[in-house]
């Protein structure tokens, strides 16, 4: 089922903008800067991201939208090249009065997202934070055996069977901190749209990356990459946990080197945390590293400032 039946009703929270020609859902609370910015992973929508929202908002101005396509925005066709949705979200920020600078948190392809929109408007972003992002290293990913292929293919006939009975405990664990209202709206949204995610996610298998390698190079502004060790429980269903596990190792290696070849990049390991679910199993990473990217770029701008003659530094 399409995005669009949710646009039918009102989002739980927040409210629908008039962009480029169609309604886009932003959520918006707090106050101050840098504005925090919350892309989401493909199948998630801004409200998964609830939990690490109103943390957030406790210390500066903090969003969470739907792309185009996605929760309770208008529909679009998926997948798009990353310079549409990074111009997109320019677009509804500037609509919905949220001032720049923004400290950036993309979730998997939602980092693509944030890395692009990184290279195309510089001068707006104070801040990247990555959370598995997706990342040019999956291209080398290995490959499951042929038996191990095989075994995925059985494991996902009895998924495929009954997709509501296997996604429903797992949402509802997921957000079981969310309030009731926002929680059941949001886990019929997951069990109706599921396969938009599916058509957001073929964007990495398009020209995502490609824009990503020939759009510019690395942010110089802070960036944090915090890598998810655990098992990831949606993956799991589909993939034996040796093989996940080596797919960790390859990710924390090159999101290492990533971030080493950032100005100003930090990769962080997070244990106990899926790929999907990095934010609500483990919350506390995310808040820690969006206070410590908001600590640097306030200590960014009183240096900016005390380069200025006349000027006051701002305390750190």
């Amino acid at each position: 089922m399409s995005s669009s039946s949710a646009t039918r009703r009102p989002p739980p929270l927040g409210r629908l903008f008039d962009v480029e020609g169609r309604r886009l859902m932003l959520h918006r609370s707090g106050k101050g800067g840098p504005t925090v910015v919350f892309l989401p992973g493909a199948g998630l929508v801004g409200l998964d991201y609830l939990n690490i929202h109103e943390q957030a908002a406790r210390f500066t101005t903090s969003v969470i939208y739907d792309r185009g396509g996605t929760g309770w925005s208008d529909d679009v066709a998926l997948p798009r090249p990353a310079a549409a949705v990074a111009a997109e979200l320019r677009s509804l920020l500037r609509a919905a009065g949220a001032p720049s600078p923004y400290i950036l948190v993309g979730h998997s392809l939602g980092g693509a997202y944030a890395r692009r929109y990184a290279q195309l408007f510089p001068g707006e972003v104070a801040g990247l934070l990555l959370l598995d992002p997706a990342h040019e290293g999956y291209d080398a990913a290995p490959r499951q055996s042929v038996a191990a292929q095989l075994r995925q293919i059985l494991a996902m006939l009895p998924v495929l069977a009954n997709l509501k009975g296997f996604y429903r405990p797992m949402f509802e664990r997921m957000l079981a901190a969310w309030p009731d209202d926002v929680r059941k709206q949001l886990v019929e949204y997951h069990l109706r749209a599921w396969r938009r995610g599916l058509q957001e996610a073929k964007t990495l298998s398009t020209d995502v990356m490609t824009e990503l390698r020939e759009g510019g190079g690395r942010p110089e502004a802070p960036m944090i990459v915090l890598t998810a060790m655990g098992i990831d429980p949606f993956m799991a269903a589909f993939a034996a946990e040796p093989y996940l596990r080596e797919l960790n190792t390859l990710k924390r290696d090159f999101y290492d080197a990533f971030a080493r070849s950032a100005p100003r990049g930090e990769a962080r390991e997070v244990m106990d945390a899926g790929h999907s679910t990095l934010h609500t199993d483990r919350p506390d990473a995310v808040v820690a590293a969006l206070r410590d990217l908001l600590a640097a770029t306030t200590a960014s701008r009183g240096d900016q400032m005390a380069c200025k003659p006349g000027s006051v530094p701002l305390p750190a």
